[in-house]
């Protein structure tokens, strides 16, 4: 049918017209909150992160208080990333029974209903910065498994839901698997960091939990960004190995591989949308450039190229001001 009797417009005439015909929906359940516990901060400290405004570092009593003011407010997923007081070659802190990771899994399980996700590197445990084994400034691969093997143990046996390795070595996902199978915790789920690019929008993470390489860069082990093929290799291999979820890092960048994944494996996929993507919409907000409405167009962008989860800043200020994506009126 044409003009007159097909009117595209009918369907967008006003907000409530709008709200029951729109196509793609984000809910408290599809977002993911990533926070940052510092182990040398005391109760009631948290450190304002320079880089990424309204985003903080939290003692390990705060993290947990602010994961359980969001609970009431919706949220259902956390993932959390350590920062030590010491660091060493190999990252032994990453798995330690008593880190600060370890030791937040268990207070998260005891006083919330969260779904517990655990970043497993070596990154920010390293004094060298890197996220793996170095020897004469070479990451070796293979050494590195039986570290990141025994980091996500130790995330299982203090309670994580989900393991999520982001070190992007080659044959880590069988490794851990096949770790957790042998400690009998089958049910531990491994969310993969599967298409994980060597991205400038990370820098401001970098400076959240200082672990930016001291020499080099690691470009020999995350993605160039000018692939795509590339991506889906690494997914299938992942998937192989006994990745649960596959990701997509960062997310808006890179949303044609978002959607390449989905449409591919159609399995559970989630898209990070990294510290620069953050910073840069919201510097863009404050300086009056955009609206707050920019931050449900991204998810929503995000979501419509076929991430079922989103990880993003942002969850917070979804949460807060639930009729954010109500009021949405583009």
């Amino acid at each position: 049918m044409e003009f007159p009797i097909t009117r595209m417009r009918r369907l967008r005439k006003d907000v409530r017209i709008r709200k029951i015909l729109r196509e793609t929906r984000i809910n408290p359940e599809d977002l993911i909150y990533p926070i940052y516990i510092k182990e040398e901060l005391k109760k009631g400290q948290k450190e304002h992160i320079d880089t990424m405004p309204d985003q903080y570092r939290y003692s390990l009593n705060d993290a947990v208080n602010e994961a359980k003011r969001l609970e009431e407010l919706g949220l259902f997923s956390i993932l959390l990333f350590g920062m030590p007081k010491e660091k060493d070659e190999l990252g032994s802190s990453a798995y330690d029974k008593d880190g600060i990771v370890q030791r937040t899994i268990h207070k998260l399980k005891d006083e919330t209903e969260l779904v517990v996700i655990t970043d497993v590197c070596m990154c920010q445990y390293t004094l060298h910065g890197h996220c793996g084994v170095i020897r004469d400034e070479k990451i070796l691969n293979d050494e590195t498994l039986q570290y990141l093997s025994r980091i996500a143990l130790s995330h299982a046996e203090a309670g994580a839901d989900i393991v999520a390795p982001s070190d992007m070595m080659d044959g880590r996902v069988k490794a851990i698997r096949r770790t957790l199978d042998e400690n009998e915790f089958y049910d531990t789920m491994i969310m993969s960091y599967a298409a994980k690019y060597a991205s400038a929008f990370y820098a401001p993470f970098r400076d959240a939990v200082c672990s930016a390489p001291s020499f080099g860069d690691r470009k020999t082990y995350q993605m160039s960004p000018f692939n795509i093929t590339e991506a889906l290799r690494e997914v299938e291999l992942d998937i192989k190995e006994g990745a649960d979820i596959v990701m997509v890092k960062p997310a808006l960048p890179y949303l044609d591989v978002v959607k390449a994944v989905k449409d591919e494996f159609k399995m559970p996929t989630a898209a990070y949308q990294v510290s620069g993507e953050y910073s840069m919409l919201m510097a863009a907000i404050k300086a009056g450039y955009l609206t707050e409405d920019s931050i449900v167009e991204s998810l929503a962008s995000i979501k419509r190229a076929g991430a079922d989860l989103i990880i993003s800043h942002f969850t917070p200020r979804f949460l807060e001001n639930h009729e954010l994506e109500c009021s949405i009126n583009i």
